[in-house]
C-alpha cells in the first residue's frame, strides 16, 4: 500500500460517488440520472450485480413477489412470473443499467472513505486492478452513497472439530447445484432462506441432507391461500398492530405447515415480524 500511496492519482467527481453496482447502487444511479445529477459508481468486481451473477446457486428464485423487487422507474416485463429466476433478475438489471446509461468503473475496490472537514469533501480511496499493476485512485466528492449490500461478505461459523474433518466444507455462496452431491450425506448448517433452499435442492438431486439449527426459528410458507405471505403481512400491518399480525401469521403457518417441532424446529417466543425488527432474520 505504501508504494500505491506514492503513485495515487486524484479524480474530482462532480456529484456523488456510489460504492457498489448491485441493485441498490443501480437504483440510486437511475434516480440521479433521471434528475440530471452526475455520479460515479465504483464496483470491485468486473460486472454489475456480481453477487447475483457469481455468488448464487442455480435454482435460486426471488423469495418475494416481483412487485416488491423491481427497481424505481422500470417495471418488470408483464410476462415475467410472480417469482423471478436468478437469470431473469440479472437480465432485468442489465437492461436497467443500459436504459439509464449507467456505466460503473469496474475492478475498483474501495479501501477507505473519510470526510475532510477542511475542504468539506469526501475522500474515497480505491484500488484499480484492471491493468497489470494495481493503481490507487483518490476520488474527491461532496457525497458518498454506500450500496455494498448486507450479504457482500461471507460469514462462516467457527465449529469445534472442523479442522479435524477432511471432507469438503463450503459456504453457501460457493454452492451451485446439488448434482455433485448425489447419493452423499450433506450437513447444512443454518435454517435461513439459503439453508432451506439448498436442502431442498440436495433432496431433488437425491442427496441426503441433514440440517443443524442453532436457535429456535420461524418457518413460514411462501404463500398462504394462494397469496404471498409477505404481501398478506404487509396488508395486515396497515390496519392491525404488529403483535396481532404476528399471532395471525403464526396461526396461518400452523394451518399450512402443521407443527414444526416434529421436525426438531421450535418456534421462538417472539413473533416473526417482531423478530425481524430485532434480529433481521425471517423466513418467507
Amino acid at each position: 500500500m505504501e508504494v500505491l500511496r506514492q503513485q495515487r492519482r486524484c479524480v474530482w467527481v462532480n456529484g456523488p460517488v456510489i460504492v457498489g453496482a448491485g441493485p441498490s447502487g443501480l437504483a440510486v444511479g437511475a434516480c440521479l440520472r433521471d434528475d440530471n445529477v452526475p455520479f460515479m459508481i465504483l464496483e470491485r468486481s468486473d460486472c454489475i450485480a456480481s453477487l447475483w451473477q457469481k455468488g448464487m446457486y442455480d435454482r435460486l428464485k426471488l423469495h418475494l413477489p416481483k412487485q416488491f423487487c423491481q427497481l424505481p422507474k422500470l417495471s418488470f416485463p408483464e410476462d415475467f412470473p410472480e417469482y423471478l429466476t436468478k437469470n431473469q433478475f440479472v437480465g432485468y438489471l442489465e437492461s436497467y443499467a443500459k436504459k439509464f446509461e449507467i456505466i460503473p468503473r469496474f475492478n475498483e475496490c474501495v479501501q477507505s472513505a473519510w470526510y475532510d472537514k477542511g475542504c468539506e469533501m469526501w475522500r474515497v480511496w480505491a484500488v484499480n486492478s484492471t491493468g497489470d499493476e494495481e493503481e490507487l485512485i483518490e476520488y474527491i466528492c461532496r457525497w458518498i452513497v454506500v450500496a455494498t449490500g448486507e450479504n457482500a461478505e461471507t460469514v462462516t461459523a467457527e465449529i469445534d472439530g472442523m479442522e479435524e474433518y477432511f471432507g469438503p466444507i463450503i459456504h453457501s455462496s460457493e454452492y451451485k447445484s446439488g448434482e455433485t452431491y448425489q447419493g452423499k450425506q450433506v450437513l447444512v448448517v443454518g435454517a435461513g432462506n439459503s439453508g432451506m433452499e439448498l436442502s431442498l435442492d440436495l433432496c431433488h438431486h437425491r442427496a441426503f441432507p441433514s440440517m443443524v439449527v442453532r436457535d429456535s426459528v420461524h418457518v413460514l410458507p411462501r404463500e398462504i391461500l394462494g397469496k404471498s405471505t409477505f404481501l398478506v403481512s404487509v396488508m395486515m400491518m396497515r390496519w392491525v398492530p404488529l403483535w396481532m399480525v404476528d399471532k395471525i401469521m403464526v396461526f396461518l403457518a400452523w394451518m399450512v405447515l402443521g407443527k414444526m417441532n416434529k421436525y426438531g424446529l421450535k418456534r421462538p417466543s417472539i413473533g416473526p415480524l417482531q423478530l425481524k425488527n430485532k434480529k433481521g432474520s425471517l423466513l418467507f
